[in-house]
């Protein structure tokens, strides 16, 4: 790892294009050389800090709603959302080389930071299902910077002023790789591959998550039945999914999950909150790297 380009002080190392943190790049290795994917899989990709938990909630409860129909039972109540979805290189495969996968049943549900290029083998070749989800820059940024302040507290480094991280930022030095080269590898593969690869806007399921879930349960080949609907199913999982629910639920306000408080995964969960921090002149160069990477591949966030 010694011989790799670091940047950020070594909190990021460049691995086959991409920046990752030193403490998942084993996790990322094993994963690329053993994970096997099933064609029943569904993998949940994101670059960091666009919604993942709040997604990760919600595709859990979409899959198992017949194994857990009684809410005050559900495992979303003692179990934060990367538990019960945990990441292939952060989590599993950086436990264990090869981590015993036996207890996930059909359909396997897990989730990723990386970039297409970075995916496993198995999972392109597979028939297996990738969720994407997207959010904008500004508020991408964000959140970055201040769930990154609190990591580096947890490793006893000092805070990163919001100029020092947009700079980065801005330059496509980001955990797991630049926004919007992550963003664009796997829009392009959605356009090649709609049956495989559903992208999401966090923006628009903010604003309709009735439409989106019934899109997402019918990608994933589990629609919603009419007495599903007549008996508010749809509501009901979007009501335990919120992002007040999880937020408020004991088992998300206390212990850690991958070096941070359960808390840090929940800071506001809003649209717009980038108005909050950025200077015009921050806004103004985010608006010119979006359009120069998106415009001409007919993409708008």
């Amino acid at each position: 790892m010694l011989s790799l380009p670091s940047a950020d002080q070594g909190l990021l190392y460049q691995y086959q294009g991409s920046w990752i943190p030193p403490f998942f790049i084993q996790g990322v290795i094993s994963c690329q050389n053993y994970f096997h994917a099933h064609d029943t899989d569904i993998l949940l990709v994101t670059s960091p800090k666009v919604g993942t938990t709040w997604l990760k909630a919600i595709l859990f409860s979409l899959l198992n709603r017949g194994r857990y129909p009684n809410a005050q039972q559900h495992p979303l109540l003692t179990n934060s959302p990367h538990e019960l979805v945990p990441f292939l290189e952060m989590q599993l495969y950086n436990k264990k080389q090869v981590p015993d996968l036996t207890p996930f049943t059909s359909p396997r549900l897990f989730s990723s930071h990386l970039m297409f290029s970075l995916l496993p083998i198995s999972v392109k070749d597979s028939k297996c299902k990738i969720v994407y989800l997207c959010r904008n820059p500004k508020d991408t940024f964000v959140s970055i910077w201040h769930f990154r302040n609190k990591i580096r507290a947890n490793l006893g480094k000092d805070a990163s002023t919001i100029e020092q991280d947009f700079d980065n930022f801005s330059k496509g030095i980001s955990s797991f790789g630049s926004y919007w080269d992550h963003v664009v590898s796997y829009w392009k593969e959605s356009l090649e591959n709609p049956e495989k690869i559903f992208f999401l806007k966090y923006e628009e399921m903010k604003e309709q998550p009735t439409i989106f879930l019934k899109r997402l349960a019918e990608f994933l080949e589990c629609p919603f039945s009419p007495e599903e609907e007549v008996k508010g199913a749809i509501n009901d999982i979007s009501r335990l999914c919120s992002f007040e629910n999880l937020s408020n639920l004991d088992v998300n306000k206390s212990g850690k999950v991958m070096m941070a408080d359960k808390s840090t995964y929940f800071r506001l969960g809003k649209v717009g909150d980038w108005m909050n921090y950025l200077t015009v002149e921050m806004s103004e160069t985010l608006d010119r790297i979006t359009k120069e990477k998106f415009h001409s591949i007919g993409l708008t966030i």
